[in-house]
This record gives structure tokens, sequence and C-alpha cells, in this order.
């Protein structure tokens, strides 16, 4: 019993601030309007939380070893509520940036802590059903998000996006209280600051996120602002691999984790993992809304099986990573995640609701099956004292991963989109035969029913279909980049321990 009080405690905050993440995109534009700020100013909205929460991410098993892991938690999650708070309450969008960085910061010890919690209460042989809830708590937020900030920002306000986080947070802060306790090895005593590696980690990690965030944006390294921030971002990080692995008394990360074969290949398969899913996340209710004129609520419907899905999939891809060689539950997750890609990458114009349903519904299937056995094996050779320097280190791959799946998909589209845009337009000429013809029949149509012209009209279904072309090409991408993977199951080494009543 006492166990499913600490896996409640350590999920709902987790889910919460998952969610917290997701929400925001939907309501911006709710944000820019009441504090009439500008779309690039208004997306520092995202960015100073995502700068925030990734820099923090990385430094939480050395946060838990320095406070107390009890401490640490309570901590966090009394930030992130106090923070939601005064985001709600923000007179101006410098206020909200402000505080959105505090709620960052708060939220990133967030979702290594639960995942070294749950490793701990639970032993190696249940490590399947453990990773599943925790699996749940990561991939359900995604999918729930966009529905809720967007029935939220149209119904109520924006600013209740944030007040939704108080209840949750205050019982979160009582149930922690109550249920989490340090393990004996924490109990140590205080550790020397490791100043260089937090200064190193916080440029590297937090140049890298805004490049990921804001280089679509600021079209890459045509831009000086990016192009300086990713040099930063790259010496930052060499200089922190060589101070942490060489130099660190009480590193702030411990990179050594990574010479443990299953905890690297693991890691590995998760961030594309996570690039294929966030990619598919961003650009599925895009192509419905923008491309098929879906409304946010019908989008949404879109999405909506695959939570029942997942919700359904976890626990019994938990399961089965418990009772055979977990191996094969992900050589299975991997091929069903590219093949669902695959198929959005055969979406057309002409595409009805259950076309775009399906092909989501077997990617959660796919998430199921891959996140679930792929965190069993990762840690499976780590030692549990060990675990809270372990599932920080996953986690900012996870992260990187997203942003870096969002920045591919988003790149794709807008190029690629110009691209065909420009082939296609090649034979819209007044000596083209089929163009005139084109021409004569939108004219009959039109005159009656539109103040659009005919040239108006072509050109419009013209930027629709190099737009769908362009989508179709990002979805092939994420496909191949993720069968890609298939070879490194492979190279895991099989967890050896054996279940309770086992000779």
């Amino acid at each position: 019993m006492k166990s499913f009080w600490i896996v409640l405690t350590v999920m709902l905050p987790t889910f919460i601030e998952i969610l917290d993440t997701t929400v925001n995109n939907v309501a911006l534009r709710h944000i820019q309007g009441d504090m009439s700020a500008g779309i690039d100013e208004s997306t520092w909205v995202i960015t100073s939380y995502l700068v925030s929460n990734a820099i923090v991410i990385p430094m939480a098993g050395w946060l838990s070893r320095l406070f107390g892991r009890k401490n640490y938690l309570i901590f966090s999650i009394s930030l992130f509520t106090v923070s939601s708070l005064l985001c709600g309450t923000a007179w101006s969008l410098t206020s909200l940036i402000f505080f959105r960085v505090f709620q960052g910061i708060g939220g990133g010890g967030l979702q290594p802590l639960s995942q070294s919690i749950l490793l701990e209460i639970f032993p190696k042989e249940k490590y399947g059903t453990a990773m599943a809830i925790y699996g749940m708590g990561i991939i359900m937020a995604p999918i729930l998000g966009p529905i809720m900030g967007g029935w939220i920002a149209d119904n109520l306000s924006w600013r209740w996006i944030y007040y939704i986080n108080l209840p949750v947070g205050m019982l979160s802060i009582l149930l922690a209280y109550l249920t989490i306790e340090d393990p004996p090895y924490l109990k140590k005593g205080r550790l020397k600051i490791d100043y260089p590696g937090i200064i190193l980690l916080a440029l590297g990690i937090g140049c890298l996120q805004i490049v990921l965030d804001k280089g679509q944006r600021e079209d890459w390294f045509e831009s000086k602002f990016i192009v300086m921030l990713s040099i930063i971002s790259a010496v930052s990080l060499a200089l922190m691999l060589w101070w942490e692995l060489k130099k660190a008394e009480h590193p702030v990360v411990n990179l050594k984790l990574f010479k443990d074969r299953n905890f690297f290949f693991g890691n590995l398969v998760m961030f594309f993992t996570f690039i294929n899913l966030f990619g598919s996340i961003i650009l599925l209710p895009i192509y419905v809304q923008s491309l098929m004129g879906y409304t946010a609520f019908l989008a949404g419907l879109v999405l909506g099986p695959a939570g029942v899905i997942q919700l359904i999939a976890f626990p019994i891809s938990g399961k089965i990573s418990e009772k055979i060689n977990p191996k094969i539950p992900l050589a299975f997750g991997i091929i069903i995640c590219a093949y669902s890609t695959h198929l959005m990458s055969l979406f057309s114009l002409q595409a009805d609701f259950w076309s775009f349903v399906y092909p989501r519904a077997v990617l959660a299937l796919g998430m199921a099956f891959t996140i679930t056995p792929l965190a069993v094996m990762t840690v499976a050779f780590i030692p549990k004292e060990k675990m809270q320097d372990a599932t920080p280190l996953s986690g900012v791959i996870r992260n990187i991963g997203g942003s870096l799946g969002t920045a591919i998909v988003t790149t794709i589209i807008s190029q690629r989109a110009q691209f065909h845009q420009s082939r296609l337009i090649e034979n819209l000429t007044p000596y083209d035969v089929s163009y005139q013809v084109a021409i004569e029949k939108l004219n009959e149509y039109l005159s009656a029913r539109s103040f659009l012209s005919p040239e108006g009209a072509i050109y419009r279904e013209l930027i629709r279909q190099a737009q769908a072309i362009a989508f179709n090409e990002a979805f092939w991408i994420l496909s191949i980049g993720m069968i890609s993977m298939l070879l490194t199951v492979l190279l895991f080494r099989r967890p050896l321990y054996r279940r309770k009543g086992e000779a």
C-alpha cells in the first residue's frame, strides 16, 4: 500500500510538469493577444521555461545528494507551484517570462527524481512495471496537453493553464512530506560545490536549447545570434566533458555512467525515439488543421484514441518486459513506431478522419513497446545508489531529442515546402493548356460564389499541395531515423536478474 502512495506522490507532479510544457504552446496566441506582444516576444514564454528546465535536469542527482532527495523534491514541487501562481497573476510579458524561468527550475528536478524513486521502490525484476507507470506519465501528458490547453484558453482564460497546477502541487507537497524518505546511501555529508561544472553545464545546455527552439525562426546559421549561441554551446559542452571526467572532485553530472554499454545504447535509442515522438506530435495536428481545415477540437480527437491505447498498452508492455527478453518487445516497438510514421508519410489531401487516427494509434502502441523495455534495459546494470545520477542524464537526453525532433520537422516543412512550391509553379503559365482549362472552369465556378480570383484559388491550392508533400517527406525522414535504431537492439546485454520464486 505504501508503494501505491509513493507512486502517486512522484507521478502527480511529474505529469503536471510535462503537461505544462505542452499546454503553453496552444495558449500562446491568447497570451500574445492579452499582453499585446509580437510573435517573437511571446515565444520566449516557452523558451525561457525550456532553457531553465534543461539546465536543472542533469543536475538533479547532484542536487539530491547535496540537499537530500526528500528536501529537494519538496523544494522543486513548491517552487513549481508558487511560480505557477505567479505566472497566472503576471501583469506583463516580462514578468511572465521571469516567473516561467523559476517554474522551469522547479519543474526540472521532477522527472528524474520520480524515475529514480520508482526504480528504487521496485525490485529489479519489477522494473518493467515501474517503467510502464513512468512511461504512461511522460507520454500521456504531451497528448492531453494541447487538448486541455486549447479548451482552457478558449473557454476560461490562459491564466488558468497555470492555476490548475496549484491544487495538484499542494497535494503533492503533502504526500511527499508523508511518504518520501531518503535512502541510506544518500545520507552523507555536504559535498564540495562543482562551480566550473555548473557554469559550463548551464551555458552549454542553455544555449543549445535556445538554438533548437529559436533556430528555425531565426533561419538557423544565417543568424549571427544562432551562430554565436552554437559556438558558446559547443565550447562549453566540450569543456564540461573534460572537466567532469578529468578534474571535478564531485562532478555535477556523472558521465562515467556511459561506460555501461546498456546505458549508452539505451540513451541513444531513447534520443531517436523522442525525435520521432515529438516530431510526429508536432506535425500531425498542424497537418489536419492547416491543410485539412480541422478545428482544434477535431485535431484533438485525432490524438484521443492514442491516449486510450497507451493506457492499455503500457501495463502490458511492462509485464511482457518482465517475463521475456526485453530485446524482443523493444525490437517490435521500434518496428511499429517506424511503420506508423511511414503510414503518415503516405497522407493525402483526400484522406478522411480515420486515415489520420489509425497511424497515430499505431504510433501509440509502438511507443508503449519501445519506451518500457528500453528503460528497463538502460538501467539494468546501474546500481541503485547511482540511479539518482543515471535518471537525470536520461531525462536531459530525452528532452534534447524532443527539442531536436521539433526543430528538424519544422525546418524540413519550411524549406521543402518552398522547394516544391517553386517546382509546382513551373507549369502554371498562360501557355500551359491544362492551366488554361483550369482557369476557365474556375471562372465559371467562382463568379457566383467567391470574390477570390481563379489565379488566387490556384495559387492557394498550389501552396497547400507543396506543404503536403513537405509534410510527407518529414514523416518519411522520421521513419527512416527510427528504423535505423533496430540494429542497436543486438548490442544490449540482457538483464540477468531472476524473478522471485525462480531457482
